[in-house]
């Protein structure tokens, strides 16, 4: 069983920024596991938001070039920086490692 725990959601104005944090329970072989983040507002469904693997780093389009995401390994963490945040940024964040799911962290864009 894998636990991810996110933080670092909250409240921020538009073109604000916010540092989300997911962290792995350990000895999960985090060093080599795929790890991304979703998003998902009420009534939608999740969607992609971006991923870390072997081969490299993806975005979805809406996100690329204002959220970077990156991990350490040392401790067994994957963070997403959000820049220029968005109203319609505003959504749950969840961290993601293959079937496992975090319980999600609320980022609010509003002024």
């Amino acid at each position: 069983q894998v636990q991810l725990v996110e933080s670092g959601g909250g409240l921020v104005q538009p073109g604000g920024s916010l540092r989300l944090s997911c962290a792995a329970s350990a000895g999960s072989k985090f060093s080599i596991r795929a790890m991304g983040w979703y998003r998902q507002t009420p009534g939608k469904q999740r969607e992609f938001v971006a991923t870390i693997n072997w081969s490299g780093t993806y975005y979805a389009d809406s996100v690329k070039g204002r959220f970077t995401l990156s991990r350490d390994n040392a401790k067994n963490t994957v963070y997403l920086q959000m820049n220029s945040l968005k109203p319609e940024d505003t959504a749950v964040y969840y961290c993601n490692r293959g079937e496992y799911w975090g319980q999600g962290t609320l980022v609010t864009v509003s002024e």
